[in-house]
């Protein structure tokens, strides 16, 4: 699965969920490609059988703290050597296409970051953001890539200082990549992902407002 220099790192933030890796590394080990990858779970100083769950799928992982999704994000980053990074939660469940489509895609548009289409479980007020993700974000001047599914190029992602520690930290760095390099979204590649955080993390709200603000700016320029 992994050699010495992959073509991607996946890098999946984890704190208590035991629930969900399963389901997300699972998903990963069935991809279907030909490109060399790896695995990283930043376990967030779970009490559960987190890092138990890592280990049976050969996961590398690596000790966080919890106090942030984005340090742990940037903890899993530091370790490692892929060209790209595969950032996905552990209640995220990607296609077996899922690499060999994004890769594919990126470099045939000369894109230093993208995601793709989603579709997340859950409440009505999950529907919403799904449909604010995928009809939405990608329209947008400075287009959202949610941090479920961010895929990155290593450099591009370094020399952007990684993901800010500051609230809805994916919004924030999206938004910084999209001013200075090409991004973008797949239309056809599809990820799964719980919305069980979205009403607690109040991630619809903020994503709303900024959406509205590039909606407007893009209502103004027709």
């Amino acid at each position: 699965m992994a050699a010495t220099e992959p073509d991607a790192s996946f890098v999946v933030p984890a704190k208590n969920e035991a629930d969900y890796l399963r389901g997300t590394l699972a998903s990963i080990a069935a991809l279907e490609t030909t490109a060399a990858y790896e695995v990283f779970v930043v376990d967030g100083d779970s009490t559960d059988e987190t890092p138990a769950i890592a280990r049976e799928y050969d996961a590398t992982l690596v000790a966080g703290d919890g106090s942030s999704i984005a340090a742990d994000r940037n903890r899993g980053a530091a370790r490692a050597s892929g060209e790209w990074l595969a950032f996905v939660d552990a209640d995220t469940r990607v296609r077996p296409t899922y690499l060999t489509e994004m890769l594919g895609f990126v470099e045939a548009n000369g894109l230093a970051a993208a995601s793709s289409a989603c579709r997340i479980t859950g409440p009505r007020r999950a529907k919403l953001m799904e449909a604010t993700i995928n009809h939405v974000f990608p329209r947008l001047e400075y287009p959202v890539l949610p941090g479920f599914n961010f895929f990155v190029r290593h450099a591009t992602f370094e020399e952007a200082g990684g993901f800010p520690e500051v609230p809805n930290e994916d919004t924030a760095l999206s938004r910084r990549l999209a001013r200075q390099v090409p991004t973008d979204y797949h239309p056809a590649v599809l990820v799964e992902s719980s919305g069980r955080r979205i009403a607690d993390d109040g991630l619809t709200g903020t994503l709303w407002h900024y959406a509205t603000l590039d909606l407007e700016r893009i209502r103004a320029s027709d």
